[in-house]
């Protein structure tokens, strides 16, 4: 049987302002995301794909369509089920580090756990730990870290809980280019080895090289997919759409 995926949406349609000023940002956006898998969404600046991120992680939501995380469709929750949904289900990785300054790197990553009221499963969290390389920095803070480091514990934070899907948002964009491609081998890992589901919103070839599948978007549609990408294959179908991001 096939698993079923991770998140999915069905005609997904999101629009911003009214009459001549309507810009339809997602338009009928039909899409799977596969369990244990890496996706790379990309696109040109203004193609919807920071909007079908947002959407599908339920941090906003569409004017019409469906968004399931799982078999739960978003549209149905309420503002407190939706907030436990992302808090119990979601992980976040964002280009900004998003850590809290005064507290250490096993504070940052235990973090939803903490908000939760939720007892740690210290077995998951020491692979975690141990597979982003932080055992010896554990009680040091941000500061304290280069910025490799930083987003490794960004990454481990919002694996910490183990959820289906995470969602990260040019996770790279910070970061110079060795330790950029040691945080993507890092989400590769995270998938081959700890079964993880990644979604990434990226504008590099070279990062979406290290997907398992790229969906292309421009003007709120899906204009393409692409199975075993690797960047040359990216740059050249991105000049064969027009889409140079």
């Amino acid at each position: 049987m096939t698993e079923p995926p991770a998140a999915r949406t069905v005609a997904a349609t999101k629009l911003f302002g009214s009459g001549d000023t309507l810009v339809r940002a997602l338009d009928e956006v039909t899409l799977d995301l596969p369990a244990q898998r890496f996706t790379a969404i990309m696109g040109p600046s203004g193609a919807g794909k920071s909007t079908l991120m947002h959407c599908v992680a339920g941090l906003d939501t569409l004017t019409m369509g469906e968004v399931y995380v799982g078999d739960v469709e978003l549209g149905t929750l309420t503002d407190r089920q939706l907030t436990m949904l992302r808090r119990e289900r979601i992980g976040f990785v964002f280009q900004s580090f998003n850590l809290v300054p005064t507290l250490t790197v096993r504070e940052n990553i235990q973090l939803p756990m903490i908000l939760a009221g939720t007892t740690p499963d210290e077995g998951w969290l020491a692979l975690v730990v141990d597979a982003v390389g932080l055992r010896e920095r554990l009680s040091h803070r941000p500061a304290e870290l280069s910025g490799g480091q930083q987003q490794r514990v960004a990454i481990a934070r919002a694996l910490a809980t183990r959820p289906g899907i995470v969602f990260a948002d040019e996770p790279t964009g910070n970061l110079d280019s060795r330790t950029g491609t040691e945080i993507l081998e890092f989400l590769r890992t995270a998938v081959e080895q700890l079964g993880q589901t990644i979604v990434m919103v990226t504008h590099d070839a070279n990062a979406a090289g290290y997907a398992d599948a790229v969906v292309f978007l421009a003007d709120g549609r899906i204009a393409d997919h692409m199975s075993a990408p690797t960047p040359d294959k990216v740059l050249d179908r991105m000049k064969s759409l027009g889409e140079l991001c």
